[in-house]
Order: structure tokens, then C-alpha cells, then sequence
């Protein structure tokens, strides 16, 4: 009995784990218009505008004022000038309100770099829903996307750890500075 219980377990924490999520590179990154804030101030972002100046790290994350999504901010804000040495930009998603971005810009972005709203469509565009029945539509992982200036995607990273994401983000941005 006790063997079924913990393959039933098992079974049901595989099931909740996102199938790999990432957009494989070299497809088409989907464009999209949203709301956005940086330092604070709310403005409209629309993808296809920032790529018309170099490529862009669009990193999503599941919740603002979380240790791991505070962590992986104040990262992404301190590594702010080795990307823009790099030429490219940061933005962060998460299906978080614009009023609790505008203050996840101040606090933890240290109004460096925007974060703006995903919606569910957008989310399952970059393949980062989790929509269980009987669960809330939230961010099912940490993945990080580094889009050239053409549009497509060059590198995915996916892993609920934040700690790589800077690291590898920042490395295929620079790969892409010497092609």
C-alpha cells in the first residue's frame, strides 16, 4: 500500500512540472504590447520597439516580492551594465499587476531595468503557463529568453533556480556582440 501512495505521489508531481517549457532557437519570438513600469513610472512596452535597439534578455518570472524573484531582480540589476556594454536590454514578465510592478521596479530592479504585466496568452506564446485544472494560472517556471535584434530567439534557459539565469543570459548576449 505504501508503495502505491508514494508512485501516486510522484506521478502527480511529475504532471505538475512544466513539459520543458522554452521556444526552441531560431523560432520567431512572438511580438506583443503590455504595460510595463521602470523606476516606478508606467509606460507601454511593445517588443518589436526594443528590438530596433539591440537584442533583448526577456526574462519571465513567477511573482514579484518573492525571495527567488527578488534575488534574480537585484541580479539582473547589477549585472545592468555588463548588458548594456553588451548592447542588449533586460525586461522582466510576470502576470503580477501593474501597481505591484511599478514597486518591484523601485525596490528591486533599483529602476535599472523594466518589468511589465504577461498575460496568459503571453505566457503560453513563450510556453511559461502552467494552467493545471483547479489551479490558479500562474508562471510555471523561471525562464529566461535572449532574442536577437531580428527577432528570433537565440538562447532559452529554463530553471526554477535564479542564479544562472544572469550568467547564461549574459553569455549569449556577448556571443551574439562577437558574430
Amino acid at each position: 500500500m505504501r508503495v502505491v501512495r508514494l508512485a501516486l505521489v510522484a506521478a502527480m508531481a511529475v504532471a505538475a512540472l512544466p513539459a520543458g517549457a522554452a521556444l526552441a532557437p531560431g523560432v520567431k519570438a512572438p511580438d506583443f504590447t503590455t504595460q510595463g513600469a521602470l523606476a516606478g513610472k508606467p509606460f507601454r512596452l511593445h517588443l518589436n520597439e526594443q528590438l530596433r535597439h539591440g537584442p533583448v534578455v526577456l526574462y519571465f518570472f513567477p511573482a514579484a516580492f518573492t525571495s527567488g524573484c527578488n534575488a534574480e531582480a537585484k541580479a539582473f540589476a547589477e549585472a545592468m551594465p555588463q548588458f548594456r556594454a553588451a548592447g542588449a536590454r533586460v525586461i522582466g514578465m510576470s502576470a503580477d499587476t501593474l501597481p505591484q510592478l511599478q514597486k518591484f521596479s523601485n525596490e528591486h530592479c533599483a529602476g535599472r531595468f523594466p518589468v511589465a504585466t504577461a498575460t496568459p496568452e503571453l505566457m503560453r506564446e513563450y510556453d511559461v503557463l502552467l494552467d493545471r485544472p483547479g489551479m490558479t494560472r500562474t508562471m510555471s517556471d523561471r525562464t529566461s529568453y535572449v532574442i536577437a535584434r531580428d527577432g528570433k530567439v537565440v538562447f532559452a534557459h529554463s530553471d526554477m533556480n535564479p542564479v544562472d539565469h544572469v550568467r547564461s543570459t549574459l553569455a549569449a548576449v556577448r556571443g551574439l556582440s562577437r558574430n
